[in-house]
Order: structure tokens, then C-alpha cells, then sequence
């Protein structure tokens, strides 16, 4: 059950609020039942056998958490409790997603001939195991109190707003407000805003430019020439970024209507002047969290350079494979290892010496190859695509055709990859006739979204597949 769909928007959206705005505020724990069944009933809903992965591992998430915190001092009985969450995630994550891929590559490596089962890799399990094992690792560190209440802890795991696709919320964020959350409707209505402007992202400006992007990526090579091939990466980068950030707004607006404040996911990722500074913008949540759980324990930077440069490595390789059971996935990742590292020695200090326009100009050039590797997922199609870019042959007719038919997309989405709009809505915002402007706008961006979803069937997320 996507955001974007009629069954949610109509249906479960509009019922999670009744059942829950129905019980008085000062019954904490009966709107969190409500909304931990309605969570579970969302993921059940397109998930039906995965929802007992996703029960197993927060049960174990809670006891391991428990083991941790009664635990104290004796080392042995804390690193048997992380152990235990490490071995359920890192073990559901590696069954149900990776397995393919690594007999696959056995198979092709040495001339094996091992039979590659058929798995259903459960949605958005790279989300909640990631979400479970944060919790888990800040008990450990004693960044955070276990919780008792094994109802919180499922509810903190399975809420329905960030389950499938993000963010990826610590514990610690969203804690207080498990228990002690207060709600107004000035809340309310600041997280329907948000909603439905990542609704419009996603059904006005992220499926107009995935579906021309789609026809692109699909051309054989050397039918699609070079500005057909550049225009295309430029589409599937608008794609995924109002694709991904659409998603994200839609949680943080509904999470915030029920009270939950979740941490921003994007910052105008394309008005970066380096990949250092893109990282620091792009998907916020899964960059912290291999910086807080996986670069910094590993020694991050300060065991000295060659170190350092290893731990980029595993991390980015580690980043890479995340994003799917594809080795596409993880040269996306060691390619902006590379990138990042060669700023890190001397390109970085070269960058802040030119012109700001140079380092835009240079950090949305080599973003947009990083996303052709990315969409790529046969390495045939990867090096066609690449050879197109730079055959520098052909008009740019077919080019020129899509940019026409899809001006306002263009215009609006270039517009929104910036600050400026934010600012422009935000004008006079105690001003009776800036608040009817703005409620004018959105009810264009609702109405205009409906009637896409009514007329499209391009409507999958992204994101869903990790």
C-alpha cells in the first residue's frame, strides 16, 4: 500500500485518523495500540508473510536490548545480547536479499552450478532491521535506556509513516514522544501541509519524469544518442530525488500529525558545490547512520590516513550493497568512494578555490553519473549507457521533443531543487491573505494530484525495493 494510491488516501489514511483523533489525548497508550495495529495492518496489507520477519526481529530487538541493559558490567552477557541482535538483522538481511546474488556470483566466479532459490525479499526490510539495530547499539553505548514496554518498542519499529522506505529514525528521536507526545492544531495542519506537498512531488514531478526517464533507459545503445543519453540521466536523477524526498515528506507530515517529530532526510541536495557536501544533503538519515555505526567504530579518521581510507572503503562498499542485491550497487558506492576520498586528499581544497557556479556545475555532472550506475542493473546495459554519453554523436531532436512536452515539470521541478520556493511560501506568514494563498495552493497541489493518480499507472516507489 503506497502513499500515493487511492486505497491509502481514501481508505486507511482517513480511518488511522478517526480511530486515533476519536480517543481522547490523555489515553496515551490507547492511541499507540491504535496506531501500532494500524502499522502492523499497513505492512500485513502488502507484505502478508513478511510482517512475522518484521514481529521476530523487533521480540528480538526488545530482549536483546533487556539482556544489554540488566546486564551492567559483565562484558560477556552485553556483547552476547548485541550479538544476538547482529545475527538475527545481518542474518534476515543476507537470507532474504543477498542470497541470490551471492550464488549467483559463485556460479560465475567458479564455473559452479549451484541452484538459486526463488526468495521474496520482504519490503523495506533494509529500513526496519536498520532501525532495530540503531536501538540496540545506542543501549549498548548508553545513549539510550532499554525500553520495558515490548508495545513501545514495536511501535517505534513498525510506525506505518517511515516503515517501508524511511527515514530511518533512531530511538532516541522519537522516544519522549512514544509516551509524553503532545498534539495541537497548528501540528496538525503544518504535517497535512507537508503530506501533501510531498504528495504533489511525487504524483506531479517524480512519476512525469521516471516515466520518460523509463523510455531512455530501455533504448538499445547507439540508438540513444548523446544528449538523449545526458537528458536521461538528468530525468532519473529528478526522478529518484522527488521520488525518494516525496516519501520522505509524506512521513515526516503524517508522523508529525500524530505527534512524532522525525529529523529532516534531504537539504537541496543539488545545490551541492562537492560529493563531500551532497553526502552531508542526500538521504540523511542512512548517511549518519553508517557514519555513527560503522565508520566511527571502525576508527573513522583517526587512526591515520591509509586507515581512514579503508574504513571509506568498507563503508561505501557496505552503502553500496544496501541499496540492493546488485554489484551495480556497490560500484555506486565505491564510486563515490573514490570521488570522496580524492576531495578529501586535494580536490576539496582545489574546489573552494573556484567559482561557486564551477562546483556545481561539477558536483551535479558527476551526481548524475552516479545515478546512471545506479539505474543500471546489468552491467551490459551499464557500459552501453556509458558509451552513449560519450560518443558525442547525434541531434538533439528526440531531446528537445521531451523538454517541450514536459515544460511545467521542468520549470516547477528545477525550482524546488533550491530553497527559493520554501522561502517564497513562507512570505508573509502571519498575514491573513499569505495564509489563504498558501491553502489555495495546496488544495491546487491536492486536486492536481488526484486527478495524476486518476490518469497514471506509474506509481511505484523507488525506494521500496530496498
Amino acid at each position: 500500500m503506497v502513499f500515493s494510491s487511492f486505497t491509502f488516501l481514501m481508505v486507511f489514511f482517513p480511518a488511522v485518523c478517526f480511530c486515533y483523533f476519536i480517543i481522547p489525548e490523555r489515553f496515551r497508550t490507547a492511541r499507540n495500540l491504535v496506531l501500532l495495529a494500524c502499522s502492523l495492518f499497513f505492512y500485513f496489507w502488502g507484505e502478508s508473510k513478511g510482517v512475522l520477519l518484521m514481529l521476530a526481529v523487533i521480540t528480538v530487538s526488545y530482549f536483546s536490548a533487556r539482556i544489554i541493559s540488566r546486564a551492567g558490567e559483565r562484558r560477556l552477557l552485553r556483547r552476547l545480547g548485541l550479538g544476538l541482535e547482529l545475527l538475527v538483522c545481518l542474518g534476515a538481511l543476507a537470507y532474504f536479499k543477498y542470497t541470490g546474488l551471492f550464488l549467483r556470483t559463485a556460479n560465475s566466479l567458479f564455473s559452479l552450478n549451484l541452484s538459486v532459490p526463488e526468495i521474496i525479499m520482504p519490503i523495506g526490510i533494509s529500513f526496519f532491521t536498520f532501525q532495530s539495530m540503531s536501538y540496540v547499539f545506542d543501549v549498548y553505548r548508553g545513549k539510550t535506556e532499554a525500553q520495558r514496554n515490548p508495545l513501545y518498542v514495536a511501535l517505534y519499529v513498525s510506525l506505518f509513516p517511515q516503515l517501508v522506505a524511511g527515514p530511518v529514525v533512531r530511538y532516541e528521536t522519537i522516544s519522549a514522544e512514544i509516551t509524553g507526545r503532545t498534539q495541537s492544531f497548528d501540528e496538525i495542519y503544518a504535517g497535512l501541509q507537508r503530506f501533501i506537498m510531498g504528495l504533489g512531488k511525487k504524483l506531479l514531478l517524480a512519476n512525469a519524469f521516471g516515466r520518460e526517464a523509463e523510455v531512455i533507459f530501455a533504448m538499445e545503445s547507439g540508438v540513444r544518442n548523446t544528449a538523449t543519453a545526458w537528458l536521461g540521466a538528468l530525468l532519473y536523477g529528478l526522478q529518484i530525488y522527488f521520488d525518494f524526498s516525496a516519501y520522505s515528506d509524506m512521513a515526516i507530515g503524517m508522523g508529525r500529525m500524530f505527534g512524532f517529530h522525525f529529523l529532516e532526510n534531504f537539504n537541496y541536495p543539488y545545490i551541492s558545490k562537492s560529493i563531500t557536501e551532497f553526502w552531508r544533503r542526500w538521504h540523511i538519515s542512512l548517511s549518519s547512520w553508517f557514519r555513527d555505526y560503522v565508520y566511527i567504530p571502525l576508527g573513522g579518521n583517526r587512526k591515520g590516513l591509509p586507515r581512514q581510507i579503508l574504513n571509506l572503503f568498507v563503508v561505501w562498499g557496505l552503502t553500496g550493497l544496501w541499496h540492493g542485491a546488485s554489484w551495480n550497487f556497490v560500484f555506486w558506492g565505491l564510486y563515490f568512494c573514490v570521488l570522496l576520498i580524492l576531495e578529501k586528499l586535494f580536490l576539496g581544497r582545489l574546489l573552494k578555490k573556484l567559482p561557486a557556479a564551477a562546483g556545481h556545475v561539477y558536483a551535479v555532472i558527476l551526481i548524475m553519473l552516479g545515478w546512471v550506475i545506479f539505474n543500471c542493473t546489468d552491467l551490459s546495459q551499464l557500459g552501453g549507457y556509458f558509451s552513449d554519453l560519450f560518443r558525442f554523436r547525434g541531434d538533439f531532436g528526440y531531446a528537445l521533443l521531451v523538454l517541450r512536452q514536459n515544460v511545467p515539470e521542468f520549470l516547477f521541478g528545477l525550482a524546488l531543487c533550491t530553497p527559493l520556493p520554501l522561502k517564497l511560501f513562507r512570505l508573509g506568514k502571519d498575514k491573513p491573505w499569505a495564509e489563504l494563498l498558501r491553502c489555495l495552493w495546496l488544495l491546487a497541489v491536492l486536486v492536481l494530484s488526484v486527478l495524476a493518480l486518476t490518469g497514471s499507472s506509474f506509481n511505484a516507489f523507488i525506494y521500496f525495493r530496498f
